[in-house]
């Protein structure tokens, strides 16, 4: 699933050519997650201001309103000067007068949603919930411990809740905590202030780091232009279960919680 770094990735690979152009044409496939939330007709003729992210969301600013872009599990966008006839798997095409974005997800988990403004009852279902931005001035540590403590579950679940801080997805919460030195079964509220801070000054750098190798491909994310990441050849314990731990040499271990694999190193975690 395209999480925090595949997002920004994505964002910063086609915000700067879309801004400014004006729609011209939208045209949907099959259903998506959730419907456009509006005739289609009604986009036309509005021009994108730009594009925000909000956590795992893009927010494509209109003259009039705001296009929430989810990717889902396995959605991806491209944008083109020129569109081919859209395939079996591309279910959103924004036509605009300068290129094509177009939303390809073969499970259809993603999403195209209007709203009126950010503000709007259909945006804040979607956005109301979010934790802190973490690469944002925002997320501040002694915000992050008060939060933290207020949880019971083992940490690496509070991390992936996304309601205390944002796009900490799997493959980068088994990172954090590494470089942490956090047990991920670790409670959350029994972690003390010194390793909150340790956490919270992971949380930026693996994120930042991801971001600047263009996030992480595992199976077929790729960017606006069809380039993949390769912050997952940098990863320490994500995927390497059974090899040694690059700072101890002790087997990395592999368990799982909640549905969702973990890598951790038993010693250089506690």
């Amino acid at each position: 699933m395209p999480e925090l770094p595949e997002v920004e990735v994505t964002r910063l690979s086609f915000a700067p050519a879309i801004s400014g152009g004006q729609i011209q044409q939208v045209q949907l496939g099959k259903p998506l997650r959730w419907p456009l939330g509006c005739a289609p007709q009604q986009l036309v003729g509005q021009t994108v201001l730009g594009v925000r992210r909000r956590g795992k969301y893009l927010l494509l600013d209109l003259s009039a309103g705001l296009l929430l872009v989810h990717l889902g599990m396995s959605g991806s966008l491209t944008f083109m000067r020129t569109a081919p006839v859209a395939g079996k798997h591309d279910h959103f095409d924004l036509v605009t007068s300068h290129g094509v974005l177009r939303l390809h997800d073969p499970r259809r988990f993603g999403a195209a949603v209007f709203a009126d403004s950010e503000q709007a009852a259909s945006a804040q279902k979607l956005l109301g919930g979010l934790g802190l931005e973490p690469l944002s001035a925002e997320f501040e540590p002694q915000v992050f411990y008060a939060q933290l403590h207020l949880r019971k579950a083992p940490i690496k679940q509070v991390l992936l809740a996304g309601d205390v801080v944002v796009g900490v997805g799997n493959i980068y919460a088994c990172e954090v905590l590494f470089r942490a030195g956090i047990r991920p079964t670790t409670r959350a509220a029994r972690i003390s202030r010194a390793r909150v801070l340790r956490l919270h000054e992971a949380i930026v750098h693996v994120l930042a780091l991801a971001v600047q190798q263009g996030g992480s491909t595992l199976r077929d994310f790729s960017n606006a232009h069809g380039e993949t990441g390769l912050f997952q050849l940098q990863a320490r314990v994500y995927g390497r279960a059974g090899q040694p731990c690059h700072a101890c040499g002790q087997p990395i271990r592999l368990m799982r919680q909640g549905q969702r694999s973990t890598y951790f190193c038993s010693r250089c975690q506690t």
